[in-house]
């Protein structure tokens, strides 16, 4: 099967970066580290989602991206669907942290449930079928405005679709943006850019790691 395996962030200060992905998330070699510095504005059409199983844990994780610098994009709250809040990180990219679970069952564990990459596309459908292409398979699929692939048990990141307009809203930007995305998808197939722009390579071996 064809999956996601790791999420390379190009940002421009490698060693600030790499402090605060360690104090905040301590994702390991899920979420890897590259200097770069493309010019890039306003919003880059993804967004990184951390869900966990409970409250507790969503407050543990953004209170440590806070300390560690981020800023608040969406306070955490409860929810139709759960509770969670958005921040975004010094080098600009956005983290939600989230839970279906209204309730805390204990103490704050900061265990990571899943970990999801969702890519913004002006055109869902045919994202879709492009990474059909490619030979990844759909698990779910909810017309023109999300779809998410399937990944095995060990996959370490999860790979989604979701219509760039909805996808912004749901993180309280702005959807305009331009410039480089400032991320490369590492997978289990060969280099190729999908039709929204977003660069693949196969994965690294080593890399510096967040």
């Amino acid at each position: 099967m064809t999956s996601l395996t790791c999420v390379t962030l190009e940002v421009a200060d490698l060693t600030a970066a790499d402090h605060f992905y360690t104090a905040a998330f301590a994702l390991g070699p899920r979420v890897r580290l590259r200097a770069g510095d493309a010019p890039t504005t306003g919003f880059r059409g993804f967004t990184m989602s951390i869900t966990v199983s409970q409250p507790a844990d969503v407050d543990s994780f953004l209170g440590s991206a806070l300390e560690a610098g981020a800023t608040t994009l969406k306070p955490a709250a409860k929810s139709l669907w759960g509770y969670g809040g958005v921040v975004q990180a010094p080098d600009g990219t956005i983290w939600k942290v989230a839970t279906s679970s209204k309730k805390n069952t204990g103490p704050a564990t900061r265990k990571v449930d899943d970990l999801v990459l969702l890519l913004g596309a002006e055109d869902v459908k045919a994202s879709k079928q492009f990474y059909v292409e490619q030979g990844l398979t759909v698990a779910k699929s909810f017309g023109g405005k999300y779809v998410e692939f399937a990944s095995e048990d060990s996959s370490p990141v999860k790979l989604a679709l979701y219509k760039r307009r909805g996808l912004a809203k749901d993180v309280g930007v702005a959807e305009d943006g331009s410039g480089s995305h400032r991320i490369v998808l590492g997978g289990t197939t060969g280099a190729f850019t999908d039709p929204d722009g977003f660069a693949w390579e196969p994965a690294p071996v080593t890399s510096a790691s967040a």
